[in-house]
């Protein structure tokens, strides 16, 4: 059933004083004159200019103190620091008095001052006025700041006064106090570096998506509200859906002084075994453009405190579709952030799929390209002749600049500028296909395909030195404009951003206000719903989920098995062996009367000897955890051995899966080409898989054995939690139940599981039948799977979930 738009409560309205303006400014001039008031001090002084005037007071967050101008009518909410030096200027039309922030000091109202000016206008002046290495400075993106506990530290004074960088992601904990008082030191920090000869820029502060439920940047207590991953949302089969997520999400954002979303992805899940699935919308094309549509209009969109969009404002937060042109067709399911996935590949052919949700997209006011380099059936690149990444893919970039037409913001992913034999000292980098050019040449190639922001790149130095490149290119013919017209353009493009967005009027954030809206218990409870209404149940028999005359659950013993993942090293640090309950224990305990588990017995490298599991006589209920099949992560080299430079496989089954069907290439498509001028043979066949929680089902069948030993018709209930498909041959069977949850907490399931709520939720991908079936699989085709047909009969296809109260297939 489709949703309409949220409509806030209380919590919205009280925060929307500070963090949304009534409007983005649409007043007539008339006959205007200008006032300027005599200097910073007196315009800190409350000021009560009544209804047909501005107002201002004085907030504080226990660190930073800034003062707020409230603008009569429909003039947006002012706020600059008390000790920053901006002032205030006036301007009366008719009858109402209202004003503006004089941010050179000059006493006059520039162009790119009034916020009755179009915004690219506005961010056009500003540009205009910038010095080189300014300009050069709005193309850094900080790397990931994790840690605004700490405050305004040396290091980042540092790369903003002196690297002109604006772009700071935020990548710490959702920590409401500390978020919004660094964001404030900082904002007031910048002004102070704000003189006529370099215009002020506020700081944009970015953020990767930090709502899913089992995310690691939430924390329930003073956190964000907590919704499923992006593949859960797909599994609403609702874009209102997305819409309201993406309403509560960016109010949350702002609340936190985010401005900027490096979201949503919008690869399309059609290799299963890829390692960000659960990143997606899914693998159908014109579901994922729908969901990108719903999420770009609610993220930038500011909403009055009805819930009524209003366009861009102080409410809106600016959102970054990625990965450009597609990036989940790696080959083998290999993922890009490694040299080991470095390729994709188009073998089916289908470009015009990954496209669909770029081209919905569209009104995102910025992008980001992928890493990896696109390669067709027969190992040539599908756009252009160069092998190289999507940054610096010029064939790439010119469909997204001049078939699409696309004007906004273009950024790289991260490290893409490092690592390579020219930069051997890199900590990590991607700079796939480009590793001979040394950093500002390869700068320089990105100015060239069209990007305006450098992703994870803190210094300026070096693309002072690309601009340099840029002049002499131009000198001699090669490019069309001079190295400070390229500055300019991507200046303007940043820069109108930040205008949209109210960061010229608003940077501040009023911490009282923010600790009522982030977590408030309207957006809490939206986001709890939509975890429901994303699980999928694919099977129920034996009345193993029963929704009307429930027993007492209360009254109730449960048993849940304990299981162990053995992880994988990577660049961040070797394996770690994680144990403990499959389902949270804590959790389970909201519903059961009693929760028993497994004891286990720990060898001393932390790995599990033994369980040694209850007696079940008594046990009224089983619930086993399992997870996708854990093949690593973006870090690990998950699909490569480096240290015996062996290739295998990745799997969607737990139990070792070696790949020698008659599907599995012998010869990969991709390879580097070796010093002797042979491809490179990126090939598994013939090796085995290395599955990280291969105990997950050895959990499942314990459960079983115990079941059979207890003598007793014991219901037993899988709690999946998928980030890709998987493979259910192995356990379905003897499970009398199947509850499937993605990005969302144990207690979502449990709700189900209980039969508090019927399941809507349905499989956003196809889950296979088996192996054989994903090595045949085209890695950029969607639907190209046989679906697994388990023991009831029932197909798990694109689109299936049952009514767990029904028994009936949803839709």
């Amino acid at each position: 059933m489709k949703r309409p738009p949220i409509v806030r409560g209380m919590a919205f309205a009280a925060a929307i004083a500070v963090v949304l303006s009534a409007c983005s400014g649409n007043t007539d001039e008339g006959d205007a004159t200008v006032a300027p008031t005599t200097d910073a001090d007196e315009t800190s002084a409350p000021i009560d200019g009544g209804e047909n005037s501005y107002s201002t007071q004085e907030v504080t967050d226990g660190t930073t103190t800034f003062v707020v101008v409230t603008n009569p009518g429909d003039g947006p909410v002012l706020s600059y620091s008390k000790d920053g030096g901006f002032s205030l200027l006036e301007e009366t039309d008719g009858d109402l008095t209202y004003a503006f922030k004089d941010m050179n000091g000059n006493g006059t109202l520039d162009t790119w001052e009034d916020w009755r000016v179009d915004a690219k206008e506005r961010a056009a002046d500003i540009a205009s006025q910038l010095t080189r290495e300014q300009a050069a400075g709005l193309m850094l993106f900080s790397s990931h700041e994790g840690s605004p506990g700490d405050g305004l530290t040396d290091a980042q004074k540092t790369y903003l006064s002196e690297s002109w960088l604006r772009n700071v992601l935020h990548a710490g904990p959702s920590d409401v106090e500390a978020s919004v008082t660094w964001a404030n030191a900082m904002q007031a920090y910048v002004e102070t570096l704000s003189t006529a000869e370099n215009p002020y820029v506020p700081v944009s502060f970015n953020s990767d998506p930090r709502s899913d439920a089992k995310d690691n940047y939430t924390g329930r207590a003073g956190g964000v509200s907590q919704w499923p991953s992006s593949l859960g949302l797909a599994a609403t089969f609702d874009p209102e859906r997305v819409l309201e997520f993406a309403q509560v999400a960016s109010t949350e954002y702002r609340a936190m002084g985010l401005s900027n979303a490096l979201s949503p992805q919008i690869d399309l899940a059609t290799e299963p075994r890829w390692l960000r699935n659960n990143g997606t919308f899914g693998e159908d094309p014109e579901m994922v453009a729908e969901m990108a549509e719903a999420y770009v209009e609610g993220f930038q969109n500011t909403y009055d405190e009805a819930g009524n969009a209003e366009g861009w404002g102080q409410g809106s937060v600016a959102v970054m579709i990625k990965h450009f042109p597609g990036d989940g067709r790696g080959e083998g399911g290999r993922e890009s952030h490694s040299d080991a996935g470095k390729y994709a590949v188009a073998t089916g052919g289908d470009l015009e799929s990954h496209l669909l949700p770029f081209e919905a997209g569209l009104d995102a006011a910025g992008l980001m390209t992928s890493y990896s380099i696109l390669l067709d059936a027969d190992g040539n690149p599908v756009y252009g002749d160069e092998a190289v990444g999507s940054a610096y893919n010029s064939a790439a970039m010119s469909v997204l600049r001049d078939e699409m037409g696309f004007d906004g913001v273009v950024v790289t992913d991260w490290g893409v500028l490092n690592g390579g034999e020219a930069d051997p000292d890199a900590f990590f980098g991607m700079a796939w296909g480009v590793g001979d050019l040394t950093v500002p040449e390869r700068i320089f190639k990105t100015m060239q395909t069209g990007h305006d922001s450098l992703g994870g790149f803190n210094q300026v130095g070096p693309v002072l030195e690309a601009g340099e490149l840029w002049q002499a290119a131009f000198e001699a013919g090669d490019v069309d404009i001079d190295a400070d017209a390229r500055f300019r353009q991507s200046a303007e493009r940043n820069l109108r951003n930040f205008v949209l967005a109210g960061m010229y009027e608003s940077p501040y954030q009023d911490l009282e206000n923010s600790l009522e809206v982030v977590g408030n218990d309207e957006f809490v409870a939206a986001g709890w719903q939509a975890q429901l209404d994303s699980v999928v149940v694919a099977k129920n028999t034996d009345g193993a989920i029963v929704c009307e005359a429930q027993p007492d659950y209360s009254s109730m013993k449960v048993y849940i098995p304990n299981t162990y993942n053995t992880g994988f090293g990577g660049m961040f640090g070797p394996a770690t062996v994680t144990e403990g309950p499959s389902v949270s224990v804590e959790a389970a305990e909201q519903y059961f009367g009693e929760v028993v588990t497994d004891t286990p017995e720990l060898n001393e490298d932390g790995t599990v000897e033994a369980y040694t599991s209850p007696d079940l006589s008594d046990v009224d209920l089983v619930i086993v955890g399992m997870a996708s099949p854990d093949n690593g992560n973006p870090f690990s080299s998950a699909g490569h051995d480096a240290e015996t430079d062996e290739w295998y496989p990745l799997s969607l089954q737990y139990r070792p899966y070696t790949a020698d069907g008659e599907n599995v290439r012998q010869t990969s498509i991709t390879g580097d080409i070796l010093d002797d001028g042979t491809k490179q043979n990126r090939s598994y066949y013939g090796n085995t898989s290395r599955i990280a929680n291969e105990a997950d089902l050895d959990a499942f069948e314990r459960a079983v054995e115990l079941i059979e030993a207890s003598g007793k018709d014991i219901p037993l209930i899988v709690a999946l939690s998928a980030a890709n498909p998987v493979i259910p041959s192995e356990f379905e069977e003897n499970a009398d139940a199947i509850v499937i949850g993605m990005g969302v907490s144990d207690g979502a399931m449990l709700e189900i599981i209980t039969g508090t709520q019927a399941s809507e939720g349905r499989l956003p991908v196809t889950f296979p039948k088996d192996m054989d079936t994903v090595e045949a699989n085209a890695e950029d085709v969607p639907f190209d799977l046989d679906p697994y047909v388990d023991s009831e009969g029932n197909t798990w296809e694109y689109g299936f979930g049952l009514n767990s109260c029904t028994g009936s297939p949803i839709g």
